[in-house]
């Protein structure tokens, strides 16, 4: 069964650094993945950030909104369970075409699940 709800979300800094110490990081056009698996079980756990090099608040916004789209489009279609996911917004986010940024972010996740 496919599912276009939004996964379960990091909300604590704490979260983000063991991800930034740990994760496995994958670099695609557009963003950057880090990876990490936790219990078989647990669900998928994402997180989104965007920086201040992206640009001024809207600009940031904007390119977080549209990784978040594709990743919920593209995380309905597959089924991950036992990983924690962030998504790292670069430059490019908000300019690449947002089908090749879903075809970028599900490539990086086949990849990151093996």
């Amino acid at each position: 069964m496919v599912s276009y709800a939004p996964p379960d979300t990091f909300s604590l800094r704490a979260d983000f650094l063991r991800m930034a110490a740990r994760g496995r990081k994958l670099a695609r056009p557009g963003f950057v993945l880090q990876a990490m698996k936790s219990a078989p079980d647990a669900p998928l756990r994402v997180g989104y950030t965007a920086t201040k090099k992206i640009g001024n608040a809207v600009a940031r916004n904007r390119a977080r909104r549209r990784l978040k789209e594709a990743a919920r489009l593209t995380l309905g279609d597959m089924a991950l369970t036992g990983m924690e996911l962030v998504f790292i917004c670069r430059q490019e986010t908000a300019s690449l075409p947002f089908a090749t940024l879903c075809q970028n972010l599900k490539t990086a996740l086949r990849e990151a699940s093996q």
